[in-house]
């Protein structure tokens, strides 16, 4: 434990979120999406490359020169250069769909920024409140010392029962057990915050943070979050898909030149041509594609307002549980600890002046173990409310 505490990297709640921006593997590899989507882009919408096209006409295969072209007055050899050219809407909507690519890898960065925050700071936050528990159970096991002690000497001098001197062993037994699994807590909760920030004994310093959760401005900026925006870039993506089949409606064309060489006596050539496209069936070929293309950029609109709904209900029930945890709080704060400890020094004095059993004083002490206990619990529901609703719903969680 001692050498687990020297390696232990101190980390406050914005250093860990820093820490995670920095260094998690998942955003990195967004962050090569977006750089790829942008690299793509300088090419969309470019001129196809040009063809070499290398060739002997007229090479006779029958006949008196059969197999000598240098004879034969139809033979030439011929050296020509060929280009396609797309129609511009189709170049246009490429680039397009190359700008909403981009947009969409952006939004998936952003979206994973967020996630990749809200996790660390959840990690944190479950570490801070686990260390805190173990620190409240380790207080009470101390407080039981002294009865454990006197509870010998109370059997030897015929005060207590047998039965009642084992009481003691049995509660220190429970709260080992209690102890054990928050141990574990505290581990699996290094291990979620290690996963996110990379540092291998991270341990929490500081305090959580102080989030205020506005409903209003949270519920106004719905439309900004980037689980909606992303629904809007493939907008942009299917409108660009349905502009791109719109466009093979129009005809390509293409060009050639054509350098041709025959025997001295007849002379070369050159060769001019142009090749267009010619879409007269768009009502068995594009439209069809076109129709498929619009329907998908409709899907993807009605599938935004569904995850807008959704988004809102999430946040509204949100919401509920952090206004219920905020009042289960106070009630453990103002009403539930005041009453344990009223009630735990009320038995320790009677145990003392010899009118209550051990039994009445542990019942007591374990009772305000469970109201603090409660109370911290309740503290690590608010702040994971606060934390989760300002790090998922808010603005400025970038």
């Amino acid at each position: 434990m001692v050498a687990g505490a020297a390696q232990a990297a101190p980390l406050t709640y914005e250093a860990a979120l820093k820490l995670a921006n920095e260094t998690a593997p998942s955003l990195q590899a967004r962050f090569a999406d977006v750089r790829a989507a942008r690299s793509l882009a300088i090419a969309a919408g470019r001129l196809p490359d040009p063809k070499l096209a290398l060739g002997v006409e007229g090479f006779p295969i029958s006949g008196p020169f059969a197999g000598r072209p240098g004879a034969d007055d139809f033979s030439d050899i011929r050296v020509g250069v060929m280009q396609d050219v797309p129609n511009g809407a189709k170049r246009r909507a490429a680039r397009v769909r190359a700008t909403a690519d981009i947009g969409a890898a952006e939004v998936g960065q952003i979206a994973e920024a967020r996630n990749v925050r809200l996790n660390a700071a959840l990690a944190w936050i479950d570490l801070y409140y686990a260390e805190r528990r173990l620190a409240a159970l380790e207080e009470i096991a101390r407080a039981l010392t002294p009865l454990h002690d006197t509870a010998a000497s109370r059997l030897a001098s015929g005060a207590a029962r047998a039965g009642e001197a084992l009481q003691p062993e049995q509660w220190i037994a429970a709260l080992a057990d209690r102890h054990t699994g928050l141990v574990a807590e505290i581990g699996k909760a290094r291990a979620e915050l290690t996963r996110w920030t990379g540092e291998s004994v991270p341990e929490v310093s500081g305090a959580p943070p102080d989030y205020t959760v506005d409903a209003v401005a949270l519920r106004t900026g719905l439309d900004a979050l980037p689980a909606l925006t992303a629904y809007d870039a493939m907008g942009r993506q299917a409108d660009a898909d349905t502009d791109l089949a719109r466009a093979d409606k129009r005809p390509d064309w293409s060009w050639e030149l054509a350098y041709q060489h025959r025997d001295s006596k007849f002379g070369d050539m050159v060769m001019v041509q142009a090749t267009v496209s010619l879409p007269l069936f768009g009502s068995t070929r594009q439209d069809p594609i076109i129709s498929a293309r619009a329907e998908t950029a409709g899907r993807v609109r009605i599938e935004r307002e569904a995850a807008r709904r959704e988004l809102l209900a999430a946040l509204d029930v949100s919401l509920a549980d952090h206004a219920m945890h905020h009042e289960l709080l106070a009630r453990a704060s103002d009403i539930l600890v005041p009453l344990a400890k009223q009630r735990a020094d009320l038995e320790t004095a009677s145990y003392a002046a010899g009118t209550a059993s051990l039994s009445d004083v542990l019942g007591a002490l374990l009772a305000l173990a469970e109201a603090r206990t409660a109370v911290i619990n309740r503290q690590a529901d608010v702040e994971r409310d606060a934390v989760r609703i300002n790090l998922t719903y808010g603005r400025d969680a970038k």
